[in-house]
């Protein structure tokens, strides 16, 4: 079955927004980036799927994108903290599945994190190469990239997984995803009893290679 390509909206290019924008762009995602400034617009318009001028402060100008029809949103607006708490906002309520906003201190990400992102990074701590392979991989806590091949990835559990044991999954026969640790209710077991029900709120360490993940859509 051919996976579904996402769609990415980047509010805000600045050096990470640009970065991120291209980044996915180049690992097939669509790609709207929106800025204010016409010529931080111009210098992605031929990188991204679409590029164009808007205010994220403008509710109707935001509206007119189309925001529920996006798989994530990323806000990357730089020193303007106004604009980024809007774009989290407008994003929220526009049920945009995933909202990673970038934060220039921790007193900002506190902000952010407060009106609902998903995940709030400060860009001196995570590079934009490594935020775009996490927006890439999509039911996901975290990743680390081991190797060129090879990733450490910690995910959510679908839905169909609920309930069920390891054993039953078979995640390592059938998907090539070796577990290597579970974390329920915020502690991390390494010896998970293989016929213990998984519990609903639970995300999984996995061990895989890139194209493995890929498969399921990951």
């Amino acid at each position: 079955m051919k996976r579904k390509v996402k769609s990415y909206i980047i509010f805000g290019i600045s050096k990470f927004g640009r970065s991120v924008a291209e980044e996915l762009t180049a690992a097939g995602m669509h790609v709207l980036a929106v800025d204010i400034d016409e010529d931080k617009v111009q210098l992605v318009a031929d990188t991204v799927t679409m590029a164009v001028v808007g205010d994220v402060t403008d509710m109707l100008e935001m509206e007119r994108l189309g925001l529920s029809d996006f798989d994530g949103a990323v806000v990357a607006t730089t020193g303007n903290l106004a604009a980024s708490v809007m774009g989290v906002i407008l994003s929220k309520e526009a049920k945009i599945p995933y909202v990673l906003a970038k934060a220039g201190d921790e007193m900002q990400a506190t902000v952010l994190e407060k009106l609902g992102a998903d995940r709030v990074v400060i860009p001196e701590q995570e590079s934009a190469h490594r935020i775009a392979n996490i927006l890439v991989m999509g039911s996901y806590v975290d990743m680390v990239e081991l190797s060129d091949r090879v990733r450490l990835v910690e995910l959510t559990i679908r839905p169909d997984w609920r309930g069920k044991s390891l054993r039953t999954l078979d995640l390592r026969g059938r998907h090539s995803l070796n577990v290597v640790a579970v974390r329920a209710l915020g502690e991390l077991t390494i010896n998970w009893d293989p016929d213990a029900p998984l519990p609903e709120d639970c995300s999984l360490l996995v061990v895989a290679e890139r194209r493995d993940f890929e498969k399921l859509g990951l």
